[in-house]
């Protein structure tokens, strides 16, 4: 979890990701929409990505991929970013941890 922290430490919005998985994809198209300042990492490629797999699922991401950072908090996967969506709260989530402007 301590790798978690660090990834995602002064970065607006992290996402981790799979290159292969689609709701990864949706949910980082969602979130560039916005115009938001994110950082992707793709755990096939990333040479620790197992272990920060494991680190996911044991913080409560299941599946782990899409698992979304913003400000420093998980928000969970693309359940529950599709919800914060809907529910007109993403743009002030982004706003609040300086991932967009307007």
């Amino acid at each position: 979890m301590e790798s978690i922290r660090s990834l995602v430490a002064e970065k607006p919005v992290v996402i981790f990701s799979k290159s292969s998985c689609c709701m990864s994809h949706s949910i980082q198209t969602l979130i560039s929409g916005y115009g938001a300042n994110m950082t992707v990492y793709e755990l096939d490629q990333l040479s620790n990505g197992q272990e920060v797999e494991k680190a996911l699922v044991q913080m409560g991401c299941k599946p782990s991929v899409p698992a979304v950072f913003i400000g420093e908090q998980l928000i969970g996967g693309a359940n529950q970013v599709m919800t914060t969506h809907v529910k007109n709260q993403l743009a002030s989530l982004l706003r609040r941890a300086g991932a967009i402007w307007v």
